[in-house]
């Protein structure tokens, strides 16, 4: 094979991530190649199975987090999204994952605080998760409803429900960064928990993508107020569109006290 070939073939190779191809003979091949150029992909080979080996360590450490609360039954994790935006709801996610793993291709990598992670890496470990998930669930408060009963009953009311309404009842509750009240459910919160515990960073990854998804489709209705890029959240354009449009059925009043009042 000609040098392009082999880099094309390499690069394909390791964009993939093809799950039981042998990179360790790859590795071997290349070096053997007379050709300098392909010789130094032997090394562009080897630095991807050193990331990854400490990418499935670094999940590993997020499931051996969950399972050493060693609970006799299912663990699920849940975190919110969306509580400090001018429009749209707030969202909570539930996940139970089956966390006795037996081999790393049990493991969905990647996983981390949504916020870490672009919108293409967060869709695609949506889809895996819910896949693999034993049980998750989505919930939702609208922003009529935090305008009535204020964010913070909103906040936990939300993560409450994300819980309560899971399929399979969990024996243990985790939470990001602070406790449910009246969780029905055991509960422990854990402080940025969302780059610790496996189950907590799936709800928030799916919890992320699912208002992401649902302010997208308010852009095609509002396409003023750019809710496809700022997700409801107050940035300047945002901010202009407001007091040069108003506001529409969407956006929380009682977050917008200030910039009504310089109409």
């Amino acid at each position: 094979m000609k040098a392009g070939e082999i880099k094309e073939y390499v690069s394909s190779i390791l964009k993939q991530e093809i799950e039981y191809f042998d990179y360790v003979e790859l590795m071997n091949k290349l070096r053997k190649d007379n050709r300098k150029t392909i010789q130094n992909l032997s090394s562009t080979v080897c630095r991807f199975l050193e990331n990854k080996e400490k990418e499935v360590q670094r999940v590993k450490n997020m499931y051996d987090f969950d399972k050493a609360f060693q609970v006799q039954g299912y663990i699920a994790g849940v975190d919110e999204v969306g509580r400090g935006p001018l429009a749209g709801p707030i969202v909570a996610a539930s996940v139970i994952l089956d966390l006795d793993y037996n081999k790393d291709k049990d493991l969905i990598l990647k996983i981390n605080d949504s916020k870490k992670l672009s919108p293409e890496t967060r869709k695609e470990l949506s889809y895996i998760i819910k896949e693999k998930a034993i049980s998750y669930c989505i919930a939702e408060l609208s922003n009529l409803e935090i305008d009535s009963k204020g964010i913070a009953w909103c906040n936990n009311e939300v993560l409450r429900k994300a819980a309560m309404e899971l399929r399979i009842k969990p024996m243990l509750v985790l939470s990001d960064g602070y406790g449910i009240k009246n969780c029905g459910f055991e509960n422990e919160f854990i402080i940025k928990g969302d780059a610790k515990s496996a189950t907590i960073a799936c709800a928030s990854i799916i919890a992320k993508v699912y208002r992401d998804d649902l302010m997208k489709e308010y852009a095609n209705i509002y396409p003023e107020y750019g809710f496809d890029k700022n997700a409801g959240y107050g940035t300047k354009g945002h901010i202009e569109a407001i007091k040069r449009y108003g506001h529409t059925p969407i956006h929380r009043i009682s977050f917008l006290k200030n910039i009504l009042n310089m109409l």
